[in-house]
């Protein structure tokens, strides 16, 4: 997976966790997609500074993610989901039965609302 992809995620996650400081570099790298230099402009810091708190900040982020493990979760979710909703699909697919059809309906509903 793509680092900034990843980290991105991370901070939806985590991002509240972290100090303002760090929130605002890993939203002005990673979300913005600016350059170290840049981000460097805008806080006024040097393009180190921006750096090494970029790489703090992601350190905390795969440590959190290491202790309590909520993006693996939401992954897993979003993986069994996806397979319920093939699956309803396939069921409904296989049958001309109206009250399957308004199960299998009922289900991929939910699949799409818990998405």
């Amino acid at each position: 997976m793509d680092q900034k992809l990843e980290i991105s995620l991370l901070y939806d996650f985590y991002g509240a966790l972290m100090p303002e400081s760090q929130q605002r570099v890993v939203e002005l790298y990673v979300n913005d997609d600016l350059s170290l230099s840049e981000v460097a402009d805008i806080l006024s810091i040097s393009r180190q500074g921006v750096r090494d708190s970029l790489k703090r900040a992601c350190e905390k982020l795969r440590g959190y993610e290491k202790k309590l493990g909520l993006l693996a979760a939401f992954r897993e979710r979003e993986k069994l989901i996806r397979s319920i909703s093939a699956d309803a699909e396939a069921i409904r697919g296989l049958s001309d039965d109206k009250e399957i059809h308004s199960k299998c309906d009922d289900i991929l509903a939910l699949c799409e609302k818990t998405a």
